[in-house]
């Protein structure tokens, strides 16, 4: 049983959020994210599990901690993280980068991922026909730095970043990508660029949630399809009128999904 709270624990394995108890729900956040974005999702599933949400080295609270090179070293983090706290199975969900974190885990401990959770993520860190190359992302970032470049990342990441609530997501994502170092962010897009997953979707047997927005200028609709059609135990979800940060721009919608599956 673990106790419900709602601060940050800052104590050893690593910065983490943690509340409720069952069976443990692991979320993993993406390039320029940390534990932060899920305070929704926290609150909406404790009743039911036990939700952890780590913050990966280099971004968010835990930006302060040396960053691992490349997505197998993110997804080691994240399994070295789960051992420490005695978590031995779990359901897990990554979105974005995460996504290909929480898949290099799952291929690399199976039998620990009861359920597994893609979210607006690929199986390719190149990310064919995205708003922009990885090169060209890592060069403007070199001259805009981490503040401007998750503004402009993150208007893209919603439907209409001009509207009222466009505006606030983009703030929301903001807040809390702005602690990210500039060293973890260059390795991370080093790390996308180099990363292919597509050799192990077919081994992945766990049942699995693919969720996508479907105007999501990062990861095109090949991609997503290319998951759903190749991982043997896939059900996919289009949420509609969204695009990379769903479940901040329809986040009572992205609950249900989830809940449907999860429970």
């Amino acid at each position: 049983m673990v106790a419900r709270t709602d601060e940050l624990i800052r104590l050893d394995p690593a910065p983490h959020r943690r509340a409720g108890s069952g069976t443990p729900l692991v979320l993993v956040h993406g390039f320029l994210g940390g534990s932060a974005q899920w305070e929704a999702e926290i609150e909406r599933f404790s009743g039911s599990h036990d939700v952890i949400a780590p913050d990966l080295p280099g971004f968010g609270e835990a930006a302060g901690l040396a960053a691992r090179k490349g997505v197998d070293g993110l997804a080691d983090y994240v399994i070295e993280f789960l051992d420490k706290l005695g978590i031995s199975t779990f359901a897990l969900l990554g979105h974005s980068m995460g996504g290909m974190i929480v898949q290099t885990i799952a291929a690399k401990i199976p039998d620990r991922v009861e359920k597994l959770v893609l979210y607006g993520t690929g199986p390719l860190g190149l990310m064919p026909n995205r708003f922009e190359t990885i090169e060209e992302s890592r060069q403007r970032f070199r001259a805009d730095g981490v503040a401007k470049t998750i503004r402009r990342v993150g208007a893209t990441w919603v439907l209409d970043a001009e509207t009222d609530a466009g505006r606030a997501v983009v703030a929301q994502l903001a807040r809390v990508g702005d602690p990210a170092s500039s060293e973890a962010a260059l390795m991370a897009y080093d790390g996308m660029e180099t990363w292919d997953g597509r050799g192990n979707l077919e081994g992945m047997s766990m049942p699995t949630l693919i969720l996508w927005g479907d105007t999501d200028r990062s990861y095109r609709w090949p991609q997503v399809e290319e998951m759903w059609t190749k991982i043997p135990n896939a059900k996919l979800a289009v949420i509609p009128g969204t695009s990379h940060a769903a479940h901040l721009e329809k986040p009572c919608l992205f609950h249900c999904l989830l809940a449907d599956f999860l429970n």
